[in-house]
């Protein structure tokens, strides 16, 4: 057979949050490189947030991401609440919980709806999906706006929120405001069921591509891990290790690459990976019913080491989010101390503190220090997508000889890498907190 010669450059991929290149130069069948490339400019929120005070942090690292806003507002007053030592409430804890949901809703329909969809239909972007499978593009747009309704509700907003505060809530939800979303909720379902047929219809258009690595995430032995709990680690053998949060740099063990503005990160192995697969493998054993029924249609079970399969495995967290927020909905609806005026938490103290959430797209780690007047003197965040970069590096590393060798057509396989990409549904944008500068005196 001759040895081929290949060269994939995509500049800026598409159907991702931000820009990330792809590098591929094959001589004669020699692999010259293979490279996943991040040119962001760094964004310096961490710098941002020093000389402001604690009620404010929360208001500006939301603005990390639009889409996953949410979680960087949770996880910023979760950090900033851990650091002034204050307790909030469980019916807080609940709203938080359902707002939580929302947002992986919101995000995952989009992702899987609008931007994986057409790889599997064989569509170069939604838009021609319009005019060959209209029912479908209609139904996800109804859920994507269910999302949005959903998030709004508890949060004012679901592009970042604004009644979630140090302490608790700036404005709770009444209980008809509730009920309503409830029945929002129900009247989708219909159409929730749908998209689950049709992804289950188109499932064997995942390509087939296994690499063992590490999948890190929340657990919590209370709940599928969203909102709070440990750092856990999954090893391709199901062997799990748990962490405490203050622990969180002993597993994310940052470091540069010149491939990337975003630094990479290690545990146990040369990289890991984070989002819906690293926590469908941590913690398949507390998804809903009704999510683990979605996990069997689609043949999925722990640990799945098939990097395509991330999507698959938002869709079954679709599922567990939908029905988990009507079970939280019912207890808060059902709970006659549920009070609207509940009054914030105020700080015991001012320090240091520490937390995580899972955003869509994996585990968040936000850290910062107060002075004595409430003023951050400084903070740490740890993106999901940072940590991922590393990891699809050695997916492509593998996945580009194994292409070869079944002798795929250079679009075969410059869609794969493409397709790869997509799958870790990447905010590269959020990941840019890192610049190499070199003084010259």
């Amino acid at each position: 057979m001759k040895k081929r010669d290949l060269k994939i450059n995509v500049h800026h991929l598409t159907r991702v949050e931000g820009h990330g290149n792809i590098l591929v130069n094959v001589k004669e069948g020699k692999i010259e490189k293979c490279t996943w490339q991040v040119p962001e400019s760094p964004r310096f929120f961490e710098a941002m947030v020093r000389g402001r005070h604690y009620s404010e942090v929360g208001r500006i690292t939301s603005r990390i991401c639009g889409i996953c806003s949410i979680g960087h507002t949770l996880a910023s007053i979760k950090a900033t609440e851990n650091a002034c030592g204050i307790e909030v409430t469980e019916q807080t804890k609940k709203l938080r919980r359902i707002l939580k949901h929302a947002e992986n809703f919101d995000s995952h329909i989009l992702h899987t709806g609008i931007l994986v969809a057409p790889d599997l239909l064989g569509a170069p972007s939604v838009f021609p999906l319009i005019e060959s499978h209209g029912a479908v593009v209609a139904t996800v747009l109804r859920l994507k706006r269910l999302g949005h309704e959903w998030g709004s509700v508890i949060g004012g907003r679901t592009t970042h929120p604004t009644t979630p505060v140090p302490g608790g809530f700036a404005r709770t939800p009444t209980k008809d405001e509730l009920k309503e979303l409830r029945m929002k909720l129900l009247d989708r379902l219909p159409d929730l069921k749908t998209f689950v047929e049709v992804v289950a219809s188109i499932a064997g258009n995942f390509p087939t591509f296994d690499r063992a690595t590490e999948y890190v995430a929340v657990s919590s032995d209370d709940e599928y891990g969203l909102y709070d709990g440990f750092v856990q680690t999954c090893m391709p053998d199901g062997t799990k290790e748990r962490f405490a949060v203050s622990d969180y740099r002993q597993v994310t063990n940052e470091y540069i690459s010149p491939n990337s503005t975003a630094k990479y990160t290690k545990h146990n192995l040369d990289s890991y990976a984070a989002g819906a697969l690293a926590r469908f493998n941590n913690n398949f054993d507390q998804l809903h019913p009704k999510a683990k029924a979605v996990a069997e249609v689609l043949g999925m079970k722990p640990v799945v080491t098939n990097p395509y399969l991330n999507s698959a495995a938002q869709v079954i967290e679709m599922v567990h989010s939908f029905h988990e927020s009507v079970t939280i909905i019912d207890e808060l609806l059902g709970d006659n101390s549920y009070n609207v005026d509940e009054e914030l938490v105020k700080p015991a103290r001012f320090n240091s503190g520490i937390s995580t959430v899972e955003v869509p797209r994996g585990i968040l780690f936000h850290e910062y220090t107060y002075d004595k007047d409430g003023m951050c003197t400084g903070g740490n965040c740890i993106i999901p997508t940072n940590q991922n970069h590393g990891n699809i590096q050695l997916d492509f590393e593998q996945l580009l000889p194994e292409l070869l060798q079944e002798n795929k057509r250079d679009d075969e396989i410059r869609l794969a890498m493409e397709m790869l990409v997509r799958a870790y549904d990447p905010c590269i944008s959020c990941s840019t907190h890192y610049l190499d500068v070199k003084f010259l005196h």
